[in-house]
């Protein structure tokens, strides 16, 4: 058992280092890490790769607070509404059989690293992210740096809560390749911002997720408790490399790990 903590402890660790070097999106190599690491099933996976990465992401928002580029209000509502909708993602994950959630989150997983890919190749070629739309719902009023609160902005800011939450019950993902793009299509904030944001609502949603997962009895704290104290410590380990060694080159990189997890998981769960 201790060797298997240590090992859980390990993992948890590159995940944290991953977080730290890629951002938000990179928790979504947790449940991949879980599955083939520890040999755990999906639905066991999941809540443990929710509780590492949102107690990192909690780190990257406390950060992101100090700062004062936390956008508080948006966050609080996007998970309010994450929050609801993730025991409705957790219960379809007890409903469905684990070859079709592996085969889900292989394609959920291809998807957030073919983003992640673009992006990146963007900035190799020194081009900017795409224009906003001409109409943002969310625009930051410059006088009191707050955003403008209509009921386009709370639509918009709502339907990416119910996304991410439910993404966060079926899954485990953190949700952070959703709010991302969100945030950058529906309002005029800058990036420091909106991956602030980001992290916050992870760590408020990824909570509510892991008090359901607990309740229903299906967390595993023996496992999840040193992956997660892993996943703090390699992300406090690294952040201080993080602007000497992050990317678009990384980027790449860790879209290409990205793909081989998800094709690894989606060839275990075709051929057994």
């Amino acid at each position: 058992m201790i060797e298997h903590q240590l090992l859980g402890a390990g993992l948890g660790a590159i995940i944290g280092a991953v977080l730290a070097l890629t951002g938000a999106g990179g928790g979504i190599l947790a449940v991949p890490l879980l599955v083939f690491g520890l040999g755990l099933t999906m639905v066991e996976a999941a809540p443990i790769g929710l509780l590492a990465v949102g107690l990192a992401a909690a780190v990257g928002a406390i950060i992101g607070l100090r700062q004062g580029v936390v956008r508080y209000r948006a966050a609080l509502l996007i998970a309010a509404v994450g929050v609801l909708f993730a025991p409705l993602g957790l219960m379809l994950a007890h409903h469905l059989p684990n070859t079709p959630l592996q085969l889900l989150f292989g394609g959920v997983l291809v998807y957030a690293c073919l983003r992640i890919w673009r992006k990146a190749a963007r900035e190799l070629k020194g081009e900017t992210a795409g224009a906003h739309r001409l109409i943002e719902p969310c625009v930051l009023n410059p006088l009191q740096g707050r955003l403008r609160w209509t009921l386009p902005c709370a639509r918009a800011l709502a339907g990416t809560g119910a996304l991410s939450g439910l993404l966060s019950g079926l899954l485990g993902v953190g949700g952070g390749f959703v709010i991302i793009p969100a945030l950058n299509r529906y309002s005029n904030l800058r990036m420091a911002s909106i991956v602030s944001t980001s992290l916050a609502v992870i760590a408020l949603v990824s909570a509510g997720s892991v008090i359901s997962a607990t309740l229903a009895g299906v967390m595993h704290w023996q496992v999840g408790a040193p992956f997660a104290l892993g996943a703090v410590i390699g992300l406090l380990m690294v952040r201080p490399l993080a602007a000497r060694l992050a990317g678009p080159r990384l980027q790449q990189l860790f879209a290409l790990a990205g793909w081989a997890a998800a094709l690894m998981l989606m060839g275990k769960a075709l051929l057994g």
